[in-house]
């Protein structure tokens, strides 16, 4: 067992799996206080730092925890909504600079081995280092390979990786003992095989089944996806298409949509919540009277299997349902993670 640190630890969806596979995470660190709550619900065994990663104190802290636990291993996946496409792509967004706090994190501590995950974005985006834009990728380069560390990195969708969600990100492989190699892909896992076995549910309908309930939404929504067929948009209907005063409305196609069944799931966003966002309707089923059931998005059940969670994963009782699907569209899906962990250079006398 190897023991580490999460930095940006979100909740520690990433890390749900890491202890049954070799690396034992002994302290993290998130700066919002609600997501501190969570991981400690979830990994009360591990020291949360809660807090500001550029306070040096905070900094400080983290450091001192990875020297004082024989620590060799580190994850760390910034904030990117700077980089995002989801966001602003905004080139002073602050959260773009968190990077550093990696680099200054590893330049001390130098972890064996390190995952560092982001948009992809991150790969062509550049940043102001003492008053000169250089490219992060550069600018990890730079730091890093005089210290003897082999960078892998590549651009890759979780759907390769046990995951029935398509959700690309740049992912970092960073080993001091030799190049760590990228896992063979897996086999894809379609939305049909993740949740076709759950019950039809409908606007505000609940289940005997834990997490298994329909969010509420409004009837004009609901008759508009129930004349959408699965995998379409609600924009392409003839007569129930999204529309205010008579005139459709203007929108991108990929609202107002329902998923697919035979294909992984899109990517989960943080408004996965909302019919008027992005890819978050359920498939539905074609019935007798033409229209389509669940005209609804997803349950929290729904996106745990589609995230790669267990059934059973443990949510505190104080979450509240928009809290939880927060973080689920922000989380690293833990399959994906952990399939990183299976080609992880090892030392030889471990």
């Amino acid at each position: 067992m190897i023991n580490g640190i999460s930095l940006f630890a979100n909740v520690g969806i990433d890390e749900t799996y890491f202890k049954e596979n070799g690396v034992n995470i002994v302290a993290s660190n998130e700066l919002i206080s609600k997501r501190c709550d969570f991981y400690s619900h979830l990994y009360p065994e591990v020291e949360m730092i809660c807090g500001d990663i550029s306070n040096s104190s905070i900094f400080n802290k983290m450091v001192e925890l990875y020297q004082n636990n024989n620590c060799k291993f580190l994850i760390s996946t910034p904030p990117c909504q700077g980089m995002s496409q989801a966001g602003k792509m905004d080139e002073n967004d602050e959260r773009n600079l968190l990077i550093i706090y990696t680099i200054e994190f590893i330049k001390k501590t130098l972890p064996e081995n390190i995952i560092i995950e982001n948009v992809p974005q991150i790969l062509n985006f550049s940043i102001k280092i003492n008053n000169k834009i250089v490219k992060i990728i550069e600018y990890i380069k730079k730091e890093l390979k005089p210290l003897g560390y082999f960078i892998n990195y590549r651009v890759l969708d979780a759907c390769d990786y046990e995951t029935p969600q398509n959700r690309k990100r740049a992912v970092f492989l960073i080993s001091k003992i030799s190049k760590w190699k990228f896992p063979k892909k897996s086999k894809i896992i379609t939305v049909k095989e993740a949740i076709g076995d759950l019950p039809s549910l409908e606007s505000d309908e609940k289940s005997i089944i834990p997490n298994h309930f329909a969010k509420k939404h409004n009837n004009r929504h609901i008759t508009w996806m129930k004349h959408t067929p699965t995998g379409k948009t609600a924009f392409d209907n003839e007569i129930h298409y999204p529309q205010k005063d008579g005139r459709k409305i203007k929108g991108y196609r990929t609202t107002y949509k329902r998923i697919s069944w035979d294909k992984p799931a899109p990517t989960i966003t943080m408004c996965n919540g909302s019919v008027s966002s992005q890819n978050n309707v359920h498939p539905g089923r074609k019935l007798d009277d033409g229209t389509y059931s669940d005209a609804r998005v997803l349950t929290i059940l729904e996106l745990l299997r589609l995230t790669g969670l267990p059934d059973d994963w443990n949510i505190p009782e104080w979450a509240s349902e928009n809290f939880i699907r927060q973080v689920i569209g922000e989380s690293f899906p833990p399959k994906f993670a952990t399939k990183l962990l299976e080609t992880m250079p090892k030392e030889v006398n471990q």
